[in-house]
């Protein structure tokens, strides 16, 4: 099982602040884009933005990092502030 959470405004177009998964193999995080588009379809653009932030047991991820049983994946968008 892993587990998904949603930060900042990306809770609200996803209506739910985490959703869990049960993997059978590990799984990109580009693959794990696809099946989120599918069911949070609101959230398929911002997935596809090169600005979003993904991290993997709070460490930063890229897209072709991989996901595991027991992984807790989070999505952030870009910050802004001064």
């Amino acid at each position: 099982m892993i587990t998904v959470r949603f930060f900042a405004m990306l809770k609200g177009l996803a209506k739910t602040e985490a959703r869990e998964y049960k993997i059978e193999a590990p799984i990109t995080v580009a693959e794990l884009k696809e099946l989120l588009k599918k069911d949070f379809p609101a959230l398929a653009g911002v997935l596809d933005s090169r600005s979003l932030l993904i991290s993997i047991n709070q460490e930063f991820a890229a897209k072709d990092a991989l996901i595991k049983d027991g992984d807790e994946v989070g999505f952030l968008p870009p910050f802004s502030g001064g």
